[in-house]
């Protein structure tokens, strides 16, 4: 039988790890589970210990565990730990190398993988301290799953921060319990970073500027660069589709969040920019919903440029990954834009497509954005090579072996 070593944080979120101890419990994994201190003013040990049928432990300097160095023990005896919810102070402890409870000591001499599900005020998963604290995690081989963008429980404050809802967290949990990735592939030992989905830029607290991408062709690369063995970073946009497992998810809204994530997941081998960034944002969102007034004119909407992500990664510098592939959605003349693109962002490749509904992509010429299907350009500096149409599984699958190949002879070549 396999057993997990839950960690609960002391979040609001905390109560949500009952429903995940139960899930677990029925797909016939062992659950033992270390509360912190500030865990237990959310959810008892006695409703814990209830759905375990295990004893909780929340004691550093229990005498009957310690005589037998538990902390050790619990340690060693899962094959995987998980925490959540893991708090901003939880994150900066485990990053810090603290170890000065039962928690973070058992975290410090663990062997064994370890999955952390964040959940924090939006503020303060976006501040530059935790987003500093995650990626030294990340390149500590900690994976992350979460957090979701969405209302928090405090009124009034929404974004990145939400708590993965139990399907996600049961499917990072059983993809960390399968063992490590391949180390195989071309990419093992590689970083890759995607971006994925639409940017939202809110006009005021129940509107926003979008478009229809549907993070399928971002999602499936990223997926996609998992299995030839990379460590992979997936920055998305809000999306409907479900967390690739074992990739670190870090999930945004807007332009300037994505961006700031981005670089927060530097240095990368490779970054593939399949988002579609909404260009422009409101000057100034409103702070309360904008009304209809009888016989009043339409609000006029002032519009600024939002930051360039694709250019500024592929700038020049000591952190620019080796390969910056970006991507263009066009609906006319879409290689003479694509071309203009690749020329002006300092990408080393650009995959161009035609995203209009006239493009007779897929079943029924819907279109590429929310499809299944996509036709593609690849630009480089070699010319264009020109696809024919595949599932957006295929074209990821294609491009990331192109990918995997241009890095790995470039490697050779230096």
């Amino acid at each position: 039988m396999k057993q997990i070593l839950l960690i609960i944080g002391g979040g609001i979120a905390a109560y949500k790890c009952l429903d995940l101890i139960r899930r677990l419990r029925e797909r016939g994994y062992r659950v033992r589970v270390v509360m912190t201190k500030a865990a237990q003013a959310f959810v008892t040990p006695l409703a814990v210990g209830a759905l375990t049928n295990e004893r909780v432990f929340t004691d550093l300097f229990d005498l009957d565990d310690e005589r037998e160095i538990g902390h050790i023990r619990l340690s060693r005896d899962a094959d995987v730990i998980v925490v959540a919810p893991a708090t901003a102070d939880l994150l900066a402890k485990m990053a810090g190398g603290h170890a000065d409870d039962l928690a973070t000591c058992v975290l410090m001499a663990t062997d064994k993988p370890v999955l952390v599900a964040p959940a924090m005020n939006p503020r303060m998963w976006l501040h530059p301290a935790t987003q500093r604290n995650v990626s030294q995690l990340r390149a500590d081989g900690i994976a992350f799953t979460g957090p979701e963008t969405g209302e928090m429980a405090e009124r009034g404050e929404a974004g990145p921060g939400r708590l993965a809802e139990t399907p996600q967290l049961l499917a990072a949990i059983e993809h960390a319990l399968s063992g490590p990735a391949t180390l195989a592939g071309p990419l093992a030992g590689r970083h890759v970073l995607v971006t994925s989905g639409p940017t939202h830029e809110p006009i005021d607290p129940v509107r926003y500027i979008a478009n229809r991408s549907s993070g399928k062709q971002g999602h499936a690369i990223a997926a996609a660069s998992l299995a030839l063995g990379a460590r992979v970073t997936l920055v998305s946009g809000p999306v409907a589709l479900p967390d690739p497992p074992g990739c670190t998810v870090v999930h945004v809204e807007t332009a300037a969040e994505m961006l700031a994530a981005v670089r927060a997941g530097l240095p990368a081998d490779i970054v593939f920019c399949a988002a579609a960034v909404a260009d422009w944002r409101v000057a100034g969102s409103a702070g309360q919903k904008i009304k209809k007034a009888k016989g009043a004119d339409a609000p006029q909407l002032s519009l600024v440029e939002n930051p360039d992500i694709l250019k500024t990664i592929a700038a020049p510098g000591p952190e620019r990954p080796a390969l910056v592939v970006g991507f263009a959605a066009e609906t006319a003349d879409v290689v003479a834009h694509a071309s203009a693109k690749l020329a002006s962002k300092g990408a080393d490749w650009i995959v161009a497509n035609d995203v209009s509904h006239g493009s007779g992509i897929g079943s029924g010429g819907g279109g590429v954005m929310g499809g299944d299907h996509n036709r593609v350009h690849i630009l480089r500096a070699g010319g264009v090579h020109s696809w024919p149409e595949l599932s957006k599984s295929q074209v990821a699958d294609r491009l990331v072996a192109e990918a995997a190949n241009a890095l790995n002879a470039k490697s050779k070549s230096q």
